[in-house]
């Protein structure tokens, strides 16, 4: 089989084929973006779970038949079956393979969360945009630090997992808002932003619009684990006691090495 070694050589193949070539593959993301399928998403499994079909929820061909039903919801005033299990302002939890997944329930079937989505950096395509985010997307997203607050139907929003409702008001110590209140801060954060696994996500916008703090039992929790493992005074001394053995084992026993090895494990101790 012959390589085509320039890009005018399979433009021009595509262009008698009666196909679209985007101008330059260098800049049309949304040529880049198709060829995203291609790759395999393992670690898809730490962000969303269970898999859906990708394939299906990124067709962009308008809303999708329940994104209209939630807006009929919201503009003709009728009422969502969710309204009956949830109030506005409730904060929902689905659990995802390594973590939980929070929201803020605005009635009317729909939901406000903060989502790793690296397509409003790339794209200008607003109903593309308000598809449900997949797997490629959250991941990329995850990468890059950006993010997004949106509003998704409470089926989208859970993916097909258990929701909890307000389980966070028995940790957190301080008392939830009111539920109007709560709801208006969801929607008023709307739109793009930073994005952290630690340090800023999902879990810390619903405790700010619901408890007004900027927290994550999630993040603590993984710090203090992280603590236990490599900042204990067994790890310092391990850690001492390998520097000694590395610097004569290499043969490079200098001033130098040796109070890098006393500064590693200095560290390690004061922070244990």
């Amino acid at each position: 089989m012959e390589t085509r070694h320039h890009y005018d050589d399979e433009d021009e193949d595509d262009e008698r084929a009666g196909g679209s070539v985007p101008c330059s593959v260098f800049t049309d993301w949304q040529w880049w973006w198709q060829r995203l399928d291609q790759v395999p998403m393992i670690l898809a499994l730490f962000f969303i779970s269970p898999l859906k079909n990708d394939k299906k929820v990124t067709e962009i061909e308008g809303e999708t038949e329940k994104e209209r039903k939630a807006e009929n919801g919201k503009t003709n005033g009728k009422e969502s079956k969710y309204d009956s299990l949830f109030q506005r302002g409730d904060l929902l939890e689905v659990p995802r393979t390594m973590f939980i997944h929070f929201g803020i329930y605005l009635g009317g079937g729909r939901v406000a969360h903060l989502i790793p989505d690296i397509l409003p950096v790339i794209s200008s395509n607003t109903l593309a945009i308000r598809q449900m985010v997949t797997n490629e997307r959250l991941i990329m997203g995850v990468l890059a630090k950006c993010a997004s607050v949106r509003v998704d139907t409470v089926d989208d929003f859970a993916y097909g997992s258990e929701i909890l409702v307000n389980k966070m008001d028995t940790l957190c110590s301080r008392p939830p808002l009111r539920g109007e209140e709560v709801a208006r801060r969801a929607e008023s954060l709307q739109g793009s932003v930073a994005y952290s696994l630690l340090w800023y996500n999902c879990e810390h916008y619903v405790m700010y619009c619901r408890y007004g703090t900027v927290m994550s039992f999630q993040t603590s929790q993984f710090c203090k684990v992280v603590k236990k493992l490599f900042l204990s005074r067994r790890c310092a001394k391990l850690s001492a006691v390998l520097n000694i053995l590395l610097m004569f084992y290499l043969g490079a026993v200098s001033v130098f090495s040796v109070l890098l090895a006393v500064l590693v494990s200095g560290l390690i101790w004061m922070a244990s």
